[in-house]
C-alpha cells in the first residue's frame, strides 16, 4: 500500500459512496434483490481497491477479475428487463475476449522474462542483466552481452495494451460502450463509468510504467494513436445521441481518450531528447483527470438519475425546461456539463485538460496536444447543447417521488466538482502522492 494505491482507493470508495447512494432508489422499485445486489457491489469494490496495489501480474489479473465479474450480475440483476440482459451478455463476452487477450500477451511476457513481479519484469525488459548472486530462477537469461530481447515480448505489450484497452473502452475496443450503458441500472451505468474505468486504468498504469517502462518506445506510440482516436471517435459519436445515458457513454469514451493522451507523454529512455520539467508527470497527470472526471461525471448520472423516475424514456428532450421544474437538479447538471466541457464557471475539467495539456507539450508529443484541443472544441457542442435544453421551457413533465439519497449523491458529486474548480491545488497536492516507486 503506496501512494499509488491509496490515492486510487481513496478516489473508488469516494466514488462508491454517490453509487451506494443511487441504488438506493434503485432498489426502492422492488425489482432487484437488495442483499445479491450489495454483496455484488461490494465484491467488486474489494477488487477495486485491490487492484491499484497489485504489484505483480497473478494479482493483477485476479482483482481486475473481480471487479469486472460482478458488473456481469448487476447489469442484469433487474427481472423481467430484456435490455439489461442483453447488455449483461454484451459485457460479458467482451470481457471474456479482453482477458483472454490479455492473458496472452501476460503469459509472454512471464515466458520471456521468468517472472511475475512488476518490479522484476521492468528489470529484465528493461535491459538490465541478473545480478551476480541472485535468485537464478527469478530472471530469464535472455540479456546475455550482444542480445537483445526477443521480438515475442513486442506481441506481449501489444496484446497487454489491448487487453487493458477493451476493460477501458478504448477504440477500437469500444463498441459496447454504450449499449451496456443504456442497457443496465442507471447506478452501475455510473460503476462502469467511473469505478471500473479507473480500475482499468490502475492497471494499464502499473503494466506500463512499473514493469514495461523499459519498452515505452514501443507501447508509447500505441497508446498515443488510441489515445487519438479514442477522443475522435467518443465525441464524434457523442454528437449524435439522443438518448441521456448514451452520450454520457460516449462521452465516457472520449474522456478515456483524455487519460490515455496523459500516459502518451511518458517519454521512452532511448528518445534522445531532454523531457521538460512539469509538476505532475505523466501518472500525476493521468490520476489528476480521473479523479475531477469522477467528481464531474458522478454528479451528471445522479441528475440523470433523478430524470429518470418521471422520464423513463429519458431522451435529452425530457430535460428541457428543468431548471424551472426543479431549479436544483437543472443548475447541478448545467454546472457538471460545463465542468465536462472545460468551460466557465465549471473550471475543474479545464484545469484537468490543462494538466494533460502541459504534459503532451513537455514530452514534445505536439501533434496528440493539436488532437486533444480539436477534440475539446467538438465536445463543447454536445454539453451544451444538452446544457441549453434545461434552461429552454419545455411542457410541464410528470413528478415522480424521489428519495433523498438522490439528492444526496447529487450533493456529495456538486461539491466535489464545485471543490476541484475553485481549489485545483487539492488535486495537486493528491496526485502528487502517486508516484510510483
Amino acid at each position: 500500500m503506496d501512494g499509488f494505491a491509496l490515492v486510487f482507493a481513496g478516489l473508488v470508495l469516494v466514488a462508491a459512496v454517490v453509487v451506494v447512494l443511487l441504488s438506493m432508489t434503485e432498489l426502492a422499485g422492488g425489482g432487484i434483490p437488495v442483499g445479491e445486489w450489495y454483496f455484488l457491489l461490494l465484491c467488486t469494490l474489494v477488487g477495486a481497491v485491490t487492484l491499484p496495489a497489485s504489484r505483480d501480474l497473478v494479482m493483477l489479473v485476479v482483482a481486475l477479475e473481480l471487479v469486472s465479474l460482478p458488473v456481469f450480475a448487476l447489469t442484469a440483476l433487474r427481472r423481467y428487463d430484456g435490455r439489461a440482459s442483453e447488455a449483461a451478455v454484451k459485457l460479458f463476452v467482451v470481457s471474456v475476449v479482453s482477458t483472454a487477450v490479455m492473458l496472452f500477451g501476460v503469459s509472454l511476457l512471464y515466458g520471456v522474462a521468468g517472472t511475475v513481479h512488476l518490479s522484476r519484469l521492468g528489470e529484465v525488459l528493461g535491459g538490465r542483466v541478473r545480478a551476480p548472486g541472485a535468485d537464478p530462477g527469478s530472471y530469464a537469461p535472455l540479456l546475455e552481452a550482444g542480445h537483445g530481447l526477443p521480438a515475442v515480448v513486442t506481441v506481449g505489450v501489444v496484446l497487454v495494451t489491448a487487453g487493458f484497452a477493451f476493460k477501458i473502452a478504448a477504440v477500437p475496443f469500444h463498441f459496447w460502450a454504450a449499449d451496456v450503458y443504456q442497457g443496465a441500472p442507471v447506478p452501475v451505468a455510473a460503476l462502469l463509468s467511473v469505478i471500473s474505468k479507473a480500475a482499468g486504468f490502475a492497471g494499464l498504469i502499473l503494466v506500463l510504467v512499473a514493469a514495461l517502462a523499459g519498452q515505452a518506445a514501443t507501447w508509447v506510440p500505441v497508446v498515443g494513436v488510441l489515445a487519438a482516436l479514442t477522443m475522435s471517435v467518443g465525441n464524434l459519436l457523442a454528437m449524435r445521441q439522443r438518448h441521456a445515458v448514451r452520450l454520457l457513454a460516449w462521452s465516457s469514451v472520449a474522456q478515456s481518450g483524455y487519460v490515455l493522451a496523459a500516459l502518451a507523454a511518458t517519454a521512452p529512455a532511448s528518445a534522445g531528447h531532454t523531457r521538460a520539467a512539469t509538476t505532475l508527470g505523466p501518472v500525476g497527470a493521468a490520476l489528476a483527470y480521473l479523479v475531477i472526471y469522477a467528481a464531474m461525471n458522478l454528479g451528471a448520472f445522479a441528475v440523470v438519475m433523478l430524470v429518470s423516475r418521471a422520464a423513463p424514456g429519458n431522451e435529452l428532450d425530457d430535460y428541457r425546461g428543468l431548471a424551472f421544474r426543479s431549479p436544483a437538479a437543472g443548475l447541478a447538471l448545467a454546472f457538471c456539463l460545463v465542468c465536462l466541457a472545460g468551460l466557465p464557471p465549471g473550471l475543474a475539467g479545464l484545469f484537468a485538460k490543462v494538466f494533460v495539456f502541459r504534459e503532451l507539450v513537455g514530452s514534445g508529443t505536439g501533434w496528440l496536444a493539436l488532437v486533444m484541443a480539436v477534440n475539446t472544441v467538438i465536445g463543447l457542442y454536445y454539453y451544451a447543447a444538452w446544457a441549453g435544453r434545461v434552461f429552454t421551457p419545455g411542457p410541464a413533465a410528470s413528478r415522480s417521488r424521489t428519495l433523498p439519497a438522490t439528492w444526496l449523491a447529487v450533493g456529495v458529486a456538486l461539491a466535489a466538482a464545485i471543490l476541484f474548480s475553485v481549489a485545483p491545488q487539492l488535486v495537486l497536492d493528491l496526485t502528487a502522492l502517486s508516484a510510483l516507486g
